[in-house]
């Protein structure tokens, strides 16, 4: 007796799609394929195979692994041993999913705690800045690198600072290896050296928040005070500021849930 995919489909409750995937990964070749019209045409035996197919689909065989069972294994005892390697894998998946989701419950705690935190700890505040006396660092990287800057800075300025370490930030986007940053240190005087501009920083009014917590989670400050910003339909100027109030020392870096940052976003009058 020979079947048409159709009737062959509704047999073995496996679609036409799957049927024609099945015979292009040579898994379940038709009995017979009508070389004028392309027809497959399936018999009994195809049907003991699709249902094999099922049975292996369902336990999480892929494709190839079915493939490699129809074609290498005749025996049942054969295929009872790839069973129960399958289910050795299988436990081994549901351990280490087991561990995952371990950690993402984890992460998913410290991230509410974050937030949470830093929505309650501080207030957004609109204040003015002075203008105050800078030797600046200019440099295109990546965000990671504004320690060599502020090394650079402190090597040639080390006795005249007199502030806390600032970014300017020239980019009203997040760049991934070519951001635009100038580090900062306020300064009682000084003069260009190379590489570093001694000039007057110019101040403003600034929306201001202040940030508790790591760099990797500024994003959710930024996101509350652009909020803020908005809201108010304020108009943004560039450079942004992050004053870094209280950070990692020279050779200890503390610990990073301390750190205090203060955002400031300059808005036009």
């Amino acid at each position: 007796m020979k079947y048409g995919i159709g009737e062959f489909s509704r047999i073995t409750s496996l679609s036409i799609k799957s049927l024609r995937l099945y015979h292009e990964k040579e898994i379940l070749v038709p009995s017979e394929v009508d070389q004028f019209t392309g027809y497959r045409y399936y018999n009994e035996m195809n049907i003991e195979f699709a249902k094999t197919i099922k049975i292996l689909k369902e336990y999480d065989f892929s494709l190839a692994e079915i493939k490699e069972i129809i074609d290498e294994f005749n025996d049942e005892s054969e295929i009872l041993e790839q069973l129960i390697k399958k289910k050795n894998e299988i436990e081994k998946k549901i351990a280490r999913y087991k561990d995952i989701s371990v950690s993402i419950d984890s992460i998913i705690k410290k991230e509410k705690e974050n937030k949470m935190r830093i929505e309650n700890e501080f207030e957004i505040e609109e204040k003015e800045i002075e203008t105050m006396l800078i030797a600046a660092y200019r440099m295109k990287g990546k965000y990671s690198d504004v320690g060599k800057g502020f090394g650079v800075l402190a090597k040639n300025f080390g006795s005249e600072i007199n502030g806390k370490a600032m970014c300017l930030y020239y980019d009203g986007e997040y760049k991934e290896d070519d951001a635009d940053i100038e580090t900062c240190f306020p300064v009682r005087k000084g003069k260009d050296v190379d590489g570093i501009s001694v000039r007057g920083l110019k101040g403003g009014r600034c929306v201001s928040l202040m940030h508790k917590g790591p760099y990797e989670l500024l994003g959710e400050s930024y996101r509350k005070i652009f909020n803020y910003i908005n809201a108010r339909n304020y108009n943004t100027l560039i450079p942004s500021r992050e004053v870094y109030i209280k950070g990692p020392g020279m050779i200890f870096k503390g610990n990073p849930n301390n750190y205090l940052t203060e955002i400031q976003i300059f808005i036009q009058r």
